[in-house]
């Protein structure tokens, strides 16, 4: 940190309840797609896995 820099500390934060259940309804629909995506690029990732390594248990036989 510089020296001309003052450490920042958040005591509190008020945010009036309605306004945090719409913005945690948002969260809840912006996962929704999130989690198709991840599962689309984890499912590309093993597959590209298991093609590479896949015929590894045949060669302890």
């Amino acid at each position: 940190m510089n020296e001309n820099e003052n450490p920042v500390v958040v005591s509190g934060v008020d945010i009036p309840f309605m306004d945090l259940v719409g913005l945690l309804i948002k969260l809840a629909l912006a996962s929704i797609p999130a989690t198709f995506i991840l599962s689309f690029i984890f499912f590309g990732v093993g597959l590209a896995l298991a093609a590479l390594f896949g015929g590894l248990g045949m060669l302890a036989r």
